[in-house]
């Protein structure tokens, strides 16, 4: 087949939702990659996508072509990770989704330790704060925070973070410190949202066997922490988010925690995922390794089915380094 360069880049960009994104993707220019799909379409007869000056969308033909090459592309792929695993060496393109703040502080500044430890993998990482669909999206292995739910995901939980309430010295001063979360108006806590559905995410609090749920309705909502952070030390309102998305706020005295005896269901779980039809591959291995070295290691660390039942986790959370940031709590 001769033209299996211009079916990749095809590939690429109806995943990418655009030439520019499927160029760099692919280490070429925008135009080629044009080229490309415009010498596939001569080929086939067919056109593939209807382009605009502004948008892409896939024809009837071109969306039944798509899957078929996705799905022999993934073949492939698997094929080349058999004759590795056979050697027993991590090798091959690997592609993860993180979430921004996970990946922009902590993922991504490993990435140069990833690939000089195996140099025969390369990494296309995704990020963003929606849930993808990994093999819709043809992703190997994505990072989520907080309890999974989708049983078509196998998950190995590779840490356990810790939330926190907090508000400006000033904000406190104004409005009194809260002795119980019930002490909380809603109105006074920042709003936070899934990205996708715009549910507001809901806090709870737990103090032995009491436990008390407040749902945020500040006039100001975020889909990021550090957003939401940055309102909160301008004296916007209460922000509820991971400790280390806050440390350095906190350690300066920009923001004060409060209801700190109250932080027993602030706990949320870091897992990598990735299809449960897919067998971890010695690249997808290699990843989950590395990713959880970066992480305090919890007794929750064997793979498990994502929405299957797990054991509680009552051992104390040692320090993660400092500059850790992660994903809105769900």
């Amino acid at each position: 087949m001769n033209n299996f360069s211009d079916i990749v880049a095809y590939v690429r960009v109806v995943e990418a939702h655009s030439f520019v994104a499927a160029a760099q993707t692919l280490g070429m220019s925008p135009s080629a990659i044009s080229k490309a799909v415009s010498r596939l379409e001569e080929r086939l007869g067919a056109r593939l996508l209807n382009r605009t000056t502004r948008s892409l969308s896939l024809t009837d033909v071109g969306a039944s072509f798509y899957e078929r090459c996705r799905e022999a592309l993934g073949q492939l792929d698997h094929a080349e990770s058999e004759v590795s695993e056979s050697r027993g060496i991590p090798r091959g393109r690997l592609r993860v989704d993180v979430p921004v703040s996970l990946g922009r502080r902590i993922i991504v500044p490993a990435l140069p330790r990833f690939i000089a430890q195996y140099p025969e993998i390369s990494v296309h990482m995704s990020m963003n704060d929606r849930v993808t669909d990994l093999v819709q999206e043809g992703i190997d292995a994505a990072l989520r925070v907080g309890n999974l739910s989708d049983s078509s995901l196998v998950a190995r939980r590779i840490a356990q973070l810790r939330g926190v309430t907090c508000a400006s010295p000033e904000f406190i001063e104004r409005y009194g410190m809260p002795k119980e979360p019930g002490d909380l108006p809603p109105e006074h806590c920042l709003q936070m949202f899934k990205v996708g559905n715009n549910q507001t995410r809901e806090w709870t609090f737990r103090k032995g066997d009491v436990e008390h749920k407040i749902l945020p309705a500040a006039r100001l909502a975020f889909s990021d922490p550090e957003s939401a952070v940055a309102a909160a030390v301008s004296g916007a309102g209460f922000v509820r988010s991971l400790d280390f998305t806050v440390e350095a706020q906190i350690a300066s005295g920009l923001l004060q925690p409060v209801l700190e005896d109250w932080n027993d269901g602030a706990y949320w779980p870091v897992s990598v995922v990735y299809p449960q039809h897919r067998q971890p591959t010695a690249k997808i291995r290699a990843f989950i390794d590395f990713v959880s070295g970066l992480f305090p290691q919890t007794e929750a660390s064997a793979s498990v089915r994502a929405n299957g039942p797990r054991a509680p986790n009552n051992t104390s959370r040692p320090e993660l380094r400092a500059r850790l940031a992660a994903q809105p709590i769900p």
